[in-house]
């Protein structure tokens, strides 16, 4: 058997006011499986608990995003997240502060055999 990718989907969240990361980067995640309904693991004959899942995040400060809260909003498989220096940080003009913009991209695999 050999993990096999299925589907990517990308997502952006932000954080206009608090400067919070974590609520940024869940943003971005919703955005991803938000916009849409995998039904990969029906599809192939799998259960959903099956799914691989792999998580990359990027933020300006990647040490300030709490994983465990993302894995939290996965409703089935196996969640690995992994945070990355991306994103961007944008100061706000004539306050002090700014809006933190993460990004998402999700990535759906399996265990199986590849196609021959």
């Amino acid at each position: 058997m050999a993990k096999t990718r299925v589907l990517v989907e990308f997502g952006m969240g932000t954080s206009l006011r608090r400067e919070d990361y974590t609520e940024a980067a869940l943003r971005a995640v919703k955005d991803a499986l938000w916009h849409n309904s995998v039904n990969m693991a029906e599809l192939f004959g799998f259960p959903k608990e099956a799914m691989i899942i792999d998580a990359e995040i990027g933020v300006q400060q990647p040490d300030q995003v709490d994983t465990e809260a993302l894995k939290a909003v996965f409703p089935y498989g196996q969640p690995n997240i992994t945070v990355t220096q991306g994103g961007l940080d944008i100061e706000k003009p004539h306050i002090e502060g700014r809006t933190v913009i993460a990004n998402a991209a999700i990535i759906v695999s399996f265990d199986m055999e590849p196609a021959q």
